[in-house]
């Protein structure tokens, strides 16, 4: 079990610690997904409970999804209304249904859960790159289908369960979402990655309105983050030019298996 007592750590140094998380998680969204794996053990290490931790990292993470999904409307192209209506309405639903689940499990069985939380996360981290090769040749091996190919009930079902666990949580919901349309017959990589932005966008902003309401974000914190999480995701290009990304995913990869297995082990 996780420990409650709050880790003493001087005032400057926690919010510099929590800023630099959160440009990395920025950074990350912006080149992979799955920047929760950085600002929320951040904010467990700064003392935070595990409650509230999750609700601030979701809200401080909100507006880069949003940036991303703005960025890419155009590349979901002007078919794309009936879609985002399937896309949307679950992604919200289930978002929400996530986020109330949060308080209502509280902070003792939600301190359990986080190891294997992180743990999950980071093993659908560890497969997105062999998911991206398939996806590769799936689309030269095929033609492109358009959004018109989607089953849409299909997609409406799935996105609802991937935003239940989004609004939960949410490391991870940009692959299951890329599985998800993969599967539903859409092969075109900037449609899909427009659509995915978009629904992250939902299920972070309806579960961070739920978190705001109901449950004890820490606001300060949220803020400095929040200015870090936009500042990652511009300098996420950048910064991928001059380390890799197979450097990054390495950093990614060791981090979340190691903050899991320590949160496990404690």
């Amino acid at each position: 079990m996780l420990s409650s007592r709050p880790h003493l750590m001087p005032a400057a140094i926690q919010l510099s610690f929590l800023f630099v998380a959160s440009i990395a998680a920025g950074a990350l969204n912006a080149l992979a997904g799955g920047g929760t794996l950085f600002t929320f053990p951040a904010l467990l290490a700064a003392g935070v409970t595990p409650v509230a931790a999750n609700a601030t990292s979701t809200v401080a993470l909100v507006p880069g999804s949003l940036t991303a999904g703005w960025g890419y409307r155009k590349e979901v192209g002007s078919q794309s209304g009936r879609v985002l209506a399937f896309l949307v309405i679950p992604s919200l639903a289930g978002g929400l249904l996530g986020a109330w689940l949060v308080p209502v499990v509280g902070d003792a069985l939600f301190r359990r859960l986080v190891p294997g939380l992180i743990l999950g996360a980071t093993a659908l981290f560890i497969i997105q790159e062999p998911f991206r090769r398939w996806r590769e040749r799936r689309t030269k091996e095929d033609e492109a289908r358009g959004l018109h190919d989607l089953n849409l009930w299909g997609l409406a079902a799935g996105q609802f369960v991937v935003s239940v666990y989004g609004g939960f949580f949410g490391a991870g919901i940009g692959i299951l979402m890329l599985a998800e349309l993969g599967l539903m017959g859409l092969s075109n990589i900037h449609q899909m990655n427009g659509l995915k932005n978009f629904g992250a966008a939902c299920i972070n902003g309806i579960a961070a309105v739920y978190f705001a309401i109901y449950t004890p974000v820490r606001w300060p914190l949220a803020a400095l983050m929040a200015v870090g999480s936009v500042f990652g995701g511009y300098a996420g290009a950048w910064l991928a030019q001059r380390i890799g990304e197979r450097m990054v995913r390495a950093v990614i990869i060791v981090t979340g298996l190691g903050i899991g297995l320590w949160m496990l082990v404690k």
